[in-house]
């Protein structure tokens, strides 16, 4: 149990599930993945995180734009807007890519394969954004079952493990944990826009600033863009 791998986005969930790795395994490599999202300047700020913190980084490509169906992969789609929360709804938004996370986890589990780790760590959450049907519990447990048939793991006897330790936490309470792990959130982005300043109308900007709000601290995102000159 001494070795994991994290899927690692660079949002704050999955920010969060790193320093939580780090604490939980001896070692920790972080995989990203770039398949075609138009925010992929979240890419490029995984890599920083991870420099930054001195870990293998790992990024696989990965082209989901072909697929379409999502306003994250498909510019014909436009990106949803809205003034609160409330606004967003109760159907899977337009920004759920299809099985997107059921992809990633079969690529992960292939390339942990190679590495010989049975770990995947995931910073799934269901409590903050509940209309996403790939981030659930019974879709981790259906996925490492999966995983466990159709991978050597079904010969040996090890298997994959796939943790996802904030499924049931609110984003603050993910953010809280994050801080008292020491996690740096100042490269963290989670527009959708694709841009370094939040447009603060996408429903993963209003997540991340409500969360914020909860946890009664200023986003360090916006600390340091400040610093910088940038907002």
């Amino acid at each position: 149990m001494s070795k994991s791998i994290v899927l690692f986005s660079g949002g704050l969930d999955s920010t969060t599930v790193l320093y939580w790795a780090l604490s939980t395994f001896g070692e920790v490599k972080a995989l990203t993945f770039d398949y075609g999202q138009r925010h992929r300047l979240e890419v490029s700020m995984a890599q920083k995180i991870a420099q930054k913190i001195k870990i293998p980084h790992k990024i696989l490509k990965l082209d989901l734009g072909q697929i379409g169906g999502s306003s994250l992969t498909d510019t014909n789609y436009p990106l949803p807007e809205f003034k609160t929360l409330e606004d967003i709804g109760t159907e899977p938004p337009s920004t759920y890519v299809p099985f997107r996370n059921g992809i990633m986890l079969a690529m992960a589990a292939a390339w942990a394969e190679t590495q010989g780790i049975w770990n995947i760590i995931c910073g799934f959450n269901v409590i903050d954004s509940p209309h996403y049907p790939d981030t659930r519990q019974e879709f981790v447990e259906a996925m490492a079952k999966a995983i466990n048939a159709g991978t050597k793991a079904s010969l040996a006897q090890a298997k994959f493990h796939l943790l996802s330790p904030f499924i049931n936490l609110r984003k603050s309470e993910i953010i809280k944990k994050g801080l008292s792990l020491g996690a740096d959130y100042s490269y963290s982005l989670s527009c959708y826009r694709g841009q370094e300043i939040p447009c603060e109308k996408c429903s993963s900007c209003l997540l991340r600033q409500k969360a914020w709000q909860e946890v009664g601290l200023r986003d360090p995102l916006l600390v340091r863009l400040k610093k910088e000159g940038k907002l």
